[in-house]
């Protein structure tokens, strides 16, 4: 049986996916308790764009690693010319390391 608080995060993601439009590339945000994962998704054709980690990366803290992650993403979608996407936390609360990734990408560029 799963807990509490995973019902409430897949109930919390159900429900934000429902309100996406996947018109354009979708940015998806993962954090697991010692890296932070960051996706640039095309669900029209159901692929991967490209994806940066920060598991590499051994300076800095937690919430200065997520940002670069998200300056990374930011690089690599100006060299796949993309330039506005769709935010998508994942389920988590935009808070932290979920917001200091998406200052960053915002910072390298991307629209929301």
């Amino acid at each position: 049986m799963k807990n509490l608080k995973l019902i409430s995060k897949d109930r919390r993601k159900a429900r934000i996916k429902g309100k996406l439009k996947f018109d354009k590339p979708r940015l998806v945000v993962f954090k697991s308790l010692t890296s932070n994962y960051i996706q640039l998704v095309d669900d029209s054709k159901g692929i991967t764009l490209t994806s940066v980690s920060d598991m590499k990366t051994k300076k800095g803290s937690k919430l200065e690693k997520a940002k670069n992650v998200g300056l990374e993403i930011a690089k690599k979608a100006k060299e796949l010319k993309i330039s506005e996407v769709i935010f998508d936390r994942n389920g988590y609360l935009y808070h932290g390391r979920i917001k200091a990734m998406a200052e960053g990408a915002r910072e390298g560029g991307l629209k929301f």
